[in-house]
């Protein structure tokens, strides 16, 4: 196993599922780095077609506030992020992304990701499989942002409350309902969990493709 695959491996070994979903999901991309398939995207738009992403979720600390963005190919609110290039480390892909999409640096509010997901594509875009690590990066709701117009028609800042969900990641929901858990144990925020909770009964992990 290369170094930069044996990293990757154990920065996913190292992720605590939130609930039977991502344990399915993480079982399946320790399995996929393991058996020594492409894990890079080496072909624009989708070859192979399951390669890894960096997502990143800008969260203000004082209003909490998360930042999502209008992507034009998905059609769905979504983190910013983008494909991680052959052997770069995903959190490079992260700072890279930041100042493509954002014109910012990346201030990480953990320096691990906290969630990965398992989904096929939406939207216009050639279908393939993206396996996204979920980073959390520190922001400011007050601050302009210089996004990338060509990609996205819009970002907004959303209470999570806010958030259309119908329109966005489907596994948005978890990871904000997985992330505010962490916050609130670590009193990062002064907010009770279940400001967060967001249709908890809706929580219960379905199977993806």
């Amino acid at each position: 196993m290369s170094s930069m695959r044996a990293t990757i491996h154990q920065i996913v070994s190292s992720l605590i599922p939130f609930d039977h979903l991502e344990e399915e999901h993480l079982n399946f991309t320790k399995q996929w780095i393991a058996s020594g398939a492409e894990i890079f995207r080496l072909e624009l738009p989708d070859q192979p077609p399951i390669h890894l992403v960096s997502y990143f979720i800008l969260i203000d600390p004082q209003t909490n506030d998360l930042l999502l963005v209008d992507h034009k190919k998905a059609q769905h609110w979504l983190p910013p992020g983008g494909h991680v290039e052959f052997n770069e480390h995903p959190k490079d892909t992260v700072k890279r992304e930041a100042q493509e999409e954002l014109g910012i640096e990346a201030d990480f509010l953990f320096a691990e990701p906290q969630f990965l997901t398992v989904r096929p594509t939406v939207g216009t875009c050639a279908s393939h499989v993206d396996v996204s690590l979920w980073y959390v990066l520190k922001g400011n709701a007050n601050t302009s942002l210089n996004y990338d117009t060509a990609e996205f028609q819009q970002i907004r800042w959303f209470k999570p409350l806010e958030i259309p969900f119908e329109h966005a990641d489907p596994h948005l929901k978890r990871f904000i309902n997985k992330v505010c858990k962490k916050l609130t144990t670590l009193n990062s925020y002064d907010v009770s969990a279940t400001q967060y909770a967001i249709n908890t009964e809706s929580l219960h992990p379905q199977k993806d493709a």
